[in-house]
């Protein structure tokens, strides 16, 4: 498995190394760190070959993340992997996106530092970032790294259903996992009594759709050393499947990413619960 992995000198970052361990087992690493020279990455700025101090500052900075990356590396097992170390200077985020392609990255790793969801938005991070600019499936790991025993797939409908489901067959988790697969039929607010009836119809359809579409995932990710549960529930998608995953250690769910404008100010469920969970959630596209 390949797998790009985003790095700094966080506490997080060391966790998503060591927590992409204990979940997958890598063939290929690239171990990617952009090294960020604020204000002097600007070309005005950093095309004043008279100002003082740049370049011991971004020499400074490269010799940093040179570090950075060797201290990393000694967290990857000696042998049956294959590192590769990239350190550039520029937007972190472009510059992770831009190797993970580079190698072909089945997966990208990064830690996230917990910003809330306002802030966020506003300031923006490098996970984030990668999370909204990214075609590839994305791991965003939080806390400390620990086993996974138990993970919650919350499934919007068919299409991304059968996208984690191909992938997780793809990707076979290193240890078993107790997964439990949900999706949550929206409820919606019936403001005309008359039409009770075809709600009430509708409602029925819904239910029986969801649970043939959980009841089929189930079926396709059974295995004999795999444990798969269903629900079905009803409510406001991204706050049930937020609420039950404070059961798990593990949260998927797959990526409807709009396109343009739309995906910054309208989001999706995906990426909103990326900002309402406390457990690592793998993001599959």
């Amino acid at each position: 498995m390949r797998i790009a992995i985003g790095i700094d000198w966080s506490d997080q970052s060391f966790s998503a190394v060591q927590q992409t361990l204990l979940l997958f087992r890598p063939t290929t690493v690239t171990l990617v760190h952009g090294v960020d020279l604020g204000v002097y990455d600007y070309p005005a700025v950093a095309g004043a070959a008279a100002l003082q101090g740049y370049e011991e500052f971004r020499q400074a900075m490269m010799d940093a993340g040179q570090e950075l990356l060797q201290r990393t590396s000694a967290l990857l097992p000696s042998n049956g992997i294959a590192v590769t170390q990239v350190r550039e200077i520029g937007s972190p985020a472009r510059i992770v996106l831009d190797q993970a392609d580079k190698a072909d990255a089945e997966l990208v790793v990064m830690g996230a530092r917990g910003r809330g969801k306002l802030a966020e938005l506003v300031l923006g991070s490098v996970s984030h970032r990668v999370l909204a600019h990214g075609t590839r499936s994305t791991l965003i790991v939080k806390g400390a790294p620990k086993r996974i025993r138990r993970a919650l797939i919350a499934l919007e409908g068919r299409e991304d259903a059968k996208m984690i489901r191909n992938w997780l067959i793809a990707h076979p988790f290193r240890d078993p996992v107790e997964l439990s697969i949900l999706t949550v039929v929206p409820s919606l607010q019936l403001a005309d009594p008359s039409n009770m009836a075809r709600f009430e119809r509708w409602a029925d359809t819904a239910n029986h759709s969801a649970e043939d579409l959980v009841k089929t995932t189930a079926a396709a990710l059974m295995g004999p050393s795999s444990t798969v549960s269903v629900q079905v529930l009803s409510g406001d998608p991204a706050q049930t499947v937020a609420a039950r995953s404070s059961e798990f250690d593990l949260l998927i769910v797959g990526s409807h990413s709009r396109q343009g404008a739309a995906r910054f100010l309208l989001g999706s469920v995906s990426h909103s619960l990326v900002h309402r969970v406390a457990c690592p959630v793998l993001i599959i596209r």
